[in-house]
């Protein structure tokens, strides 16, 4: 976790990367240098990285509280065990603005049972305030993009438009 208890939005990713992890900093490699995943959500929400880190505005957790390892296929699952114990909890002390979900795994705890994609393209609301499930920002995520391209064309403009909102910027 990553912020300041009353930031105005709460962005809830799967698991912080092994970079995060070291550098105690989400979606970064180093203290002044966004990862993969942190470039293209910069790219995504189009604010400048003084913002994105600012922990008045941003507030960053995750379903697993740890980087959880890598596997045959990739970085390994996130641990449920992590957000049944600590996740619920650590929500109900924020209240911001605006939720950002981000990646399958994270949306499928928070909507069980729902199918990712739609997730994607539906106005949410979480814990009574909007919220948004966004794909996992790896470049490694290319076949998801490639098979729904309206979320670059469409969706993402609605997300940059929600966040600008809440954060009072034009």
């Amino acid at each position: 976790m990553w912020g300041n208890q009353k930031a105005k939005i709460v962005q809830i990713s799967q698991a912080p990367s092994l970079h995060a992890s070291i550098s105690g900093r989400p979606f970064s490699k180093d203290e002044s240098t966004p990862d993969a995943s942190g470039k293209r959500l910069l790219e995504w929400y189009q604010i400048p990285r003084e913002i994105f880190y600012n922990p008045d505005f941003f507030y960053f957790t995750a379903i697993a509280h740890c980087f959880p390892g890598k596997n045959k296929s990739g970085d390994a699952k996130p641990p449920i065990e992590c957000a049944n114990k600590w996740l619920l909890k650590e929500l109900s002390y924020l209240n911001p603005n605006l939720f950002l979900i981000v990646g399958k795994y994270a949306a499928n705890y928070i909507f069980p049972n729902k199918d990712f994609t739609k997730l994607v393209f539906t106005d949410l609301i979480f814990r009574g305030k909007p919220a948004f499930a966004l794909p996992h920002p790896s470049p490694a995520n290319k076949k998801w993009f490639k098979d729904n391209p309206d979320f670059k064309k469409k969706r993402l403009k609605e997300i940059r438009a929600a966040i600008k909102n809440v954060l009072e910027l034009k």
